[in-house]
């Protein structure tokens, strides 16, 4: 089964199917993707497993999804919350 892409603030992601959001992000080298609202430290995956909000995003509009708990879908827009 072939890969797609989601777009990540502009930007072309490739996804293997099955994979989160996530997952796609740190595969392409995208580690943080927002700060702590007290000293701006970068967040990004910390729990992997949906126990933490670390790695919030908006997804096609809707806000505070979980990139770890996500699966990705083609022509997915994702921004940062």
């Amino acid at each position: 089964m072939s890969g797609f892409e989601i777009v990540f603030s502009g930007r072309p992601i490739p996804v293997r199917p099955g994979q989160t959001i996530g997952a796609a992000l740190h595969a392409a080298g995208i580690r943080s993707w927002r700060t702590t609202r007290i000293n701006g430290r970068p967040r990004g995956l910390f729990c992997g497993i949906g126990v933490c909000f670390d790695c919030l995003l908006t997804v096609n509009g809707e806000p505070n999804v979980r990139a770890c708990l996500t699966v990705a879908r083609p022509g997915d827009e994702v921004t940062t919350s």
